[in-house]
């Protein structure tokens, strides 16, 4: 079993509101590793960053992104960051991967200036800059597709996505 899907890209990026759109316009189930986490911890992602550190909560996303690539069948939204791990981006050569990219204006757009995020608590701009570079290549590493969206609505991303993955 695979996902048909899996949709990285960094921090408003649109993954989740895309991805859920895809999953119903497939017809199939939608999952978020980052809802996965906070149910599997009891609490929100802020809180793990806060009271168990990044490195506890980076093994947990590693282990509930294996586990969700191995057992979901549907469309498969990660985490922003879980592409930083060389196991996660091993697993994902092997998927349906659909990069959504998003430069920085849009992205702070749509995330704000870090309400919710943890690695964006401090100087949100310059990290949201720094977070973009680090990332893209190893987004487009693993790329099946690439989705501009930029200036774009999730009305206007999904169907181009669900197109992609019916080719």
């Amino acid at each position: 079993m695979a996902p048909v899907a899996v949709l990285v890209g960094p921090p408003g990026a649109g993954k989740t509101t895309v991805g859920e759109a895809v999953a119903a316009a497939l017809g199939v189930g939608f999952a978020d590793t980052d809802t996965i986490i906070e149910q599997r911890a009891g609490k929100p992602i802020p809180d793990i960053f806060v009271e168990d550190g990044e490195p506890a909560f980076r093994a947990l996303e590693r282990t509930v992104v294996a586990e969700s690539l191995a057992a979901f069948d549907g469309v498969l939204a990660l985490g922003g960051g879980a592409i930083m791990d060389e196991s996660t981006r091993k697993l994902l050569r092997e998927q349906t991967v659909v990069f959504l990219s998003v430069e920085l204006a849009d992205a702070i757009k749509r995330v704000g200036l870090g309400a919710g995020r943890p690695l964006l608590a401090m100087n949100p701009r310059a990290t949201m800059k720094f977070l973009l570079e680090q990332r893209r290549p190893l987004y487009t590493e693993v790329a099946t597709h690439t989705v501009s969206t930029d200036g774009r609505e999730p009305a206007e991303i999904a169907p181009e996505v669900a197109a992609l993955l019916r080719a």
